[in-house]
């Protein structure tokens, strides 16, 4: 029995030692093969590409905004790449909105590899895009997708803390902390305290002041609806948000979530 009880914590500790060291690969799930805008379902869109403050060459789609319009940078969940986003931007392209979809380190052809450091380098980056363009943090919506979210949470709250805040901070799907993603991915690990990675939105969501919408599903199965609403619970006024029942992780647009989106931004305007 003894004998026993060792293989089985030997064999344990050798699985938790292995997660430790891949856990990235569990994280981050990059695509190649970024094709051109002119062959998605956002064609207007143009490649820009911008230098990390570690000397990465970004690559990013960015279309203008038409006068008086905000312009929405998007944020994308951790699979994928932007290109996989046409046909979540093309709501807001419709109504005249920018948009620009910051690319990430190691997706869609991009040198690197994704890391929490890297991926708040690579945002920095895109919003140096908008600021060389003119455009001032008033009139951009911060927008984050799944993963997305912890680096739209930390870029809200680096433009609040340098006293020029966002007009709107949009979360689909949101985590309040990794290590509450990865304990609900993986039950059976201490993952809370094994990630690297924390992207900790929760300790930082109360300092923005910016007007936040949170919307989630009830189904989703990759993100429990339930550390969406604690990281509502954590955020200040004003807020609003949206449980959407039936919808899962993926589907959210499915059950009009970009009409929310719109008239939430266009309700701060009155």
């Amino acid at each position: 029995m003894t004998n026993v009880l060792a293989t089985l914590v030997g064999g344990y500790v050798v699985i938790v030692v292995v997660v430790y060291l891949v856990q990235r690969s569990l994280m981050y799930h990059p695509a190649g093969g970024l094709p051109a805008p002119s062959a998605t379902l956002a064609p207007e869109m143009a490649v820009v590409t911008q230098t990390t403050s570690d000397s990465l060459d970004i690559v990013s789609w960015y279309a203008a905004a038409t006068s008086g319009r905000p312009t929405l940078v998007y944020f994308h969940g951790n699979a994928g790449h932007i290109g996989d986003r046409d046909s979540k931007v093309r709501p807001y392209l419709d109504q005249g909105w920018g948009v620009l979809l910051a690319g990430y380190r190691g997706y869609g052809d991009n040198p690197g590899s994704p890391s929490e450091d890297g991926l708040y380098a690579d945002a920095r980056a895109a919003l140096a895009i908008l600021t060389e363009r003119g455009i001032a943090p008033a009139d951009v919506v911060v927008y984050g997708e799944s993963l997305g979210t912890a680096v739209a949470v930390r870029m809200a709250w680096e433009l609040a803390e340098a006293g020029a805040p966002a007009r709107a901070l949009v979360l689909e799907a949101p985590f309040n902390t990794m290590g509450y993603a990865a304990a609900n991915a993986y039950p059976f690990l201490p993952a809370r305290i094994l990630v690297k990675d924390r992207y900790d939105s929760e300790s930082r969501i109360a300092a923005i002041a910016t007007p936040l919408l949170i919307f989630h599903g009830d189904r989703d199965r990759v993100v429990p609806m339930a550390l969406g609403q604690r990281l509502f619970d954590a955020a200040r006024e004003p807020k609003k948000s949206a449980w959407i029942s039936g919808a899962g992780h993926n589907d959210l647009y499915d059950f009009g979530a970009a009409e929310k989106v719109l008239d939430f931004v266009h309700d701060l305007g009155r």
